[in-house]
């Protein structure tokens, strides 16, 4: 025999009353199964608020009306005509009582915690006898039981204590008489010795339940409600929370007790004590196997089996030499607490016993607050004591799961996660039991934190970047196209899902919290309203608190590098191609760098350097693997690389520089390239990495052009000038000829110093062989002395450039 219980959801609308009947019918056996009901979704706080309101000495009557018209409206669509009138007349006499009481209120302007209870039983009575008059239609033993006449308890209003063994008694004794009928319960309400009203508190329906469990030893208790059981973590906050197929009674109690509003954790009192299996399903999903409590679970392979928070909390602190070494004060404090009915949810003392920190309701805050002033006054006033402070915006996060007893790394995972996140935590608190670790943090950094430790603690599930995009340029466009291309490949091998959540260039800007789809993400950001401001769209993106969060830039403006430092600070990760920051100050570049490992995130700027090629990634990981750099030489100009690649007889200078331009290799005006600034911001980049703290004026870049080639006034003159200098660059071609040498235009970083110059190589350098528009760059170290390594490859180009970005990207997720 099975106890069926149905939530408020479950009972609230005329579609949902039909799925109960129809859980029911392939029920009826040997055994009838026993439900327990709730009100319809939405009366207990509709309810709570006429009595409110009653009190008050406002009006309440046209909510009372609707309350009835809900009732009324389902009877009149799922009852044929015929059968209406019994229900809807006892309907009417619950709803003439409840307006006289309340009218009572409204009288006297007072509501004691008895009249408030006999008031919220009228929710589930209403419901109940309501829907056992539907259930005749299918099932004729149908009979409607007010459970209050049952379930016995103490006088203690709102949040009554059970005599379980008057309630057994009576519970199987009714049974008994009655085992061939099927039995529709009122949840949450009982009785004292005097018949009054009494309500078993918050989740008391559940708790209904399990009381007529374990008073009939039933085989299992089904808690039927609106989602697919327990789940990893609030699914309102986490889209990839997934179902648990089972938890231990344990697992279910710390969830719960630490927001999993699914099951209320006294509800398993009385079944853990039977070893009854509670199984949580979906009235709306039936297919869903449930996600059962129970003892002797299976083992699991997950780290945790679940998150939970608590939205709101207040934390008083206690601190004072007062305290320390002083028996009994712990006691005195929480013991005073309990008499006045404080209810303390996190506890947490240093070690060295000078403060003790605890937690409770908003609502107990002031009143927990002026109790320790009245209880430690004489400590207080000798400033033994310091005086207590209220702390409001707060939430609890807790991690669950049998698993972490006795599992190293539990906590760093934890607190890496939140860390990275740039979520502070403000408490910890842990039992010896190591069944959960609870942190108190600010509750703006709910959502982004609880996704945080879903991630980090769900590796089987994808992890998702929330990526921010300036710059809609060749490389922007080209970076997109890349990440809808590669989407499925990331999510198959490399379980990352990167998500756009913002994009801006000049004109316009556009932020989604669901994410912006990259199939339609140049019209849809066309057609924004939304002028584009720099610091709006910061500021947009950190008001959106998101996890794993990715700022990239591909632009090449001075303005976004303004802010890098801000956003760092923000706990989010910088991807950029924009070599202005890197290469400016150096005070600069080392805040950045310094601010990314403050804040445990990542500075990435592999495409400052040489587009896609790695050579950022190689520098850095040849001095972390402890080798030292004894010289770097390099070619990164892909405009500097084709022209002297193909200076060859038969050609001249002008000429060569004029056709790369036509090729699109050059800038407007070739002189930007051919000045040799872009190339020593490069190297400047590159000698920073390799730890030297230089400035652009510390480098010696020797001009390529003679000066009157530099002077011209415009591009027309420059190409004059060129063609009237043509005998200094075949002098020095026919020189490297006559040489067997080839001119290569190279940076050299050797013992701290940077030089950039024009030189003749011989084929047994590295750069002999350089083809077309290729960079290339040789590392000489201890390890590649005789050899040096050799990095080589397009530097240029913007599907090149966007792969760089692309992997920086995925480098920040696979950490």
């Amino acid at each position: 025999m099975n106890i069926l219980k149905f939530g408020g959801t479950s009972v609230g609308s005329v579609d949902s009353i039909s799925a109960l009947i129809e859980i029911l019918k392939p029920l009826q056996g040997e055994e009838n199964p026993i439900v327990v009901l709730s009100a319809m979704g939405g009366v207990t706080n509709a309810l709570l608020d006429m009595a409110e309101n009653a009190r008050n000495l406002r009006d309440y009557g046209d909510a009372l009306k609707l309350v009835e018209e809900k009732h009324f409206k389902v009877i009149r669509t799922l009852l044929p005509a015929g059968a209406q009138n019994p229900v809807l007349t006892k309907l009417k006499i619950y709803f003439n009582e409840l307006e006289d009481i309340l009218q009572s209120v409204y009288n006297l302007r007072e509501l004691s915690a008895q009249t408030k209870d006999l008031i919220l039983s009228y929710g589930e009575r209403c419901s109940t006898i309501m829907i056992s008059h539907i259930a005749k239609q299918q099932f004729p033993n149908a009979v409607y039981v007010d459970g209050a006449e049952l379930i016995k308890t103490d006088s203690n209003f709102g949040q009554a204590k059970v005599n379980t063994y008057m309630t057994e008694m009576l519970i199987n004794d009714f049974y008994e008489a009655n085992q061939d009928k099927l039995l529709f319960v009122t949840g949450f309400i009982s009785s004292n010795d005097d018949g009054r009203v009494t309500t078993l508190g918050r989740g008391g329906s559940d708790y209904t339940a399990a009381i007529w469990g374990a008073a009939l030893n039933a085989s299992e208790i089904q808690i039927w409600t609106d989602v697919d059981g327990m789940l990893t973590a609030d699914p309102r906050i986490v889209k990839k929370a997934f179902s648990l197929p089972e938890l231990s009674y344990t697992e279910a109690m710390e969830l719960s007790y630490f927001g999993a509003k699914v099951i209320y954790p006294p509800t398993m009192i009385p079944a853990f004590l039977k070893k009854i299996p509670i199984v949580i399903k979906n009235t709306f999903n039936t297919a869903f196997a449930g996600t059962y409590i129970k003892h002797g679970i299976s083992p699991s392979n997950l780290p945790i089996k679940g998150i939970s928070s608590i939205d709101e909390i207040s934390v008083l602190n206690l601190s004072g030499s007062g305290m320390v070494g002083k028996a009994g004060f712990s006691g005195r404090l929480f013991s005073m607490l309990s008499r006045e009915q404080v209810n303390v949810v996190l506890i947490t003392q240093s070690s060295s016993e000078h403060s003790i920190t605890f937690a409770v309701k908003p609502a107990d805050s002031l009143k927990a607050l002026s109790l320790i002033n009245k209880e430690f006054e004489l400590e207080l006033q000798a400033r033994k004591l310091e005086y207590p402070e209220v702390e409001n915006g707060l939430s609890v996060v807790a991690i669950v799961g049998e698993n972490m007893k006795r599992t190293p790394g539990m906590s760093g995972k934890l607190f890496s996660a939140l860390g990275r996140n740039g979520v502070n935590v403000r408490a910890i608190a842990q039992g010896s039991s190591e069944y959960n670790i609870s942190v108190i943090i600010s509750k703006t950094d709910l959502s982004k934190a609880v996704n945080a430790i879903h991630d980090a603690f769900y590796a089987d599930l994808k992890k998702t970047l929330h990526v921010f995009c300036l710059g809609t340029g060749n490389i922007g466009k080209t970076l997109f196209k890349q990440l809808q291309d590669q989407m499925p490949f990331l999510a198959d091998n490399n379980d990352l899902q990167v998500k756009v959540m913002g994009v801006s260039n000049t004109r316009k800007m556009y932020l989604d919290p669901r994410g912006i789809d990259l199939n339609t993400w140049e019209e849809d950001l066309n057609n924004q309203d939304t002028k584009a401001s720099l610091p709006d769209f910061i500021r947009r993106m950190k008001a959106m608190n998101l996890p794993n969060c990715v700022f990239v830039d591909n632009t090449a403006s001075h303005n976004p590098v303004e802010f890098y430092l801000d956003i760092l600070q923000s706990s989010i990760s910088v991807v950029t191609c924009n070599k202005i920051g890197n290469s400016a100050d150096y005070e600069q570049y080392a805040a950045f760098k310094q601010a990314a490992r403050t804040y445990g995130v990542d500075f990435f700027y592999e495409t400052n350097v040489g587009a896609g090629l790695p050579i950022i990634r190689t520098l850095k990981d040849l001095m972390l693997s402890g080798d030292k750099v004894a010289c770097i030489e390099a070619i990164l100009s892909g405009t500097i690389s084709y022209i002297f690649n193909n200076y060859k007889d038969g050609v001249l200078f002008h000429e060569v520089v004029k056709e790369a331009q036509e090729k699109g290799y050059t800038e407007p005006d070739p002189r930007d390239d051919l000045n040799g600034k872009d190339f020593m911001r490069k190297m400047l980049i590159l000698a920073r990495d390799a730890g030297y703290a230089l400035e652009e004026k510390d480098i010696e870049l020797e001009n390529m052009l003679p000066p009157s080639c530099m002077a011209a006034e415009s591009v027309a003159d420059f190409y004059k000038e060129l063609k009237n200098n043509s005998a200094y660059f075949e002098n020095l071609k026919k020189q490297a000829t006559q040489d067997n040498k080839v001119l290569r235009y190279i940076g050299k970083l050797e013992g701290g110093k940077v030089s950039i110059n024009l030189q003749m190589v011989d084929e047994n350098h590295p750069f002999y062989t350089l083809s077309g528009s290729d960079n290339i760059i040789s590392f000489t170290t201890n390890r590649y002395k005789d050899r040096p390594l050799v990095v080589k490859g397009p530097g240029a180009g913007a599907e090149v450039t966007a792969a760089g970005v692309f992997a920086d990207i995925i480098n920040v997720g696979k950490r």
